[in-house]
């Protein structure tokens, strides 16, 4: 999602190639198919003619030395900088509430929101760092977005931001405010678009859902 949302939101032009995820064995026909190019099997990727680049961190920062004119990390040097921690803080944490929370665009499920807040502590715990992380840079930086105009990090945390959609999650007020000021870029609005066009259910996946549409 990140790179994809990053380069409708500031419109860099490329051609999308969906791959359908069928299991999750190491023969099935999505890992066949991604094998062929990148060495992990997984998405995204991104192909610059020969060049492919794998791992949502190295597209952006690549798209950010391709296309430098757009400023895609912030210009000011303390900025940047905190802006690529929290993008690797990202990257590599938040582990609890990525795997209790799946993210689900057309869905809605405030109530297993709740009772995972309520049995994790480490869910808990990952959801207020962010709060915490981006109440202290709206505040820093004045908003709408984590460092007042939109830049990768934006794009980074766009996963989250439908979390906290999808299960309700309860942020502060400031934060929220973000939530919907990212809900109304034209990246993640894009993004929301087509996946609500796909209608592409696997029960496998969802198996806390009946059906697609199900609340419960």
């Amino acid at each position: 999602m990140r790179p994809w949302v990053l380069m409708k939101q500031v419109g860099i032009a490329f051609d999308e190639h969906m791959v359908r995820f069928d299991d999750f064995s190491s023969d099935s026909s999505f890992k066949k198919t991604m094998a062929k190019l990148c060495p992990t099997g997984k998405v995204p990727v991104l192909a610059d003619g020969n060049l492919m680049i794998w791992d949502s961190l190295a597209i952006v920062e690549y798209l950010a030395e391709r296309f430098s004119s757009m400023h895609l990390w912030p210009q000011d040097t303390h900025a940047r900088g905190l802006a690529r921690s929290i993008c690797a803080e990202m990257h590599s944490g938040f582990a609890a509430l990525r795997a209790a929370y799946p993210m689900n665009i057309e869905a809605s499920l405030p109530h297993s929101g709740e009772l995972l807040l309520r049995d994790r502590a480490a869910v808990r715990n990952d959801l207020a760092r962010i709060d915490q992380m981006w109440s202290s840079l709206l505040q820093s930086y004045g908003g709408p977005m984590l460092f007042g105009s939109y830049s990768i990090a934006d794009a980074f945390f766009a996963p989250v931001v439908m979390r906290i959609k999808t299960y309700e999650l309860p942020v502060s007020q400031s934060v929220g405010n973000y939530v919907q000021a990212c809900l109304g870029t034209r990246g993640v609005e894009a993004w929301i678009r087509e996946a609500m066009e796909e209608h592409d259910f696997r029960d496998f996946e969802e198996p806390y859902r009946l059906k697609p549409n199900s609340s419960t």
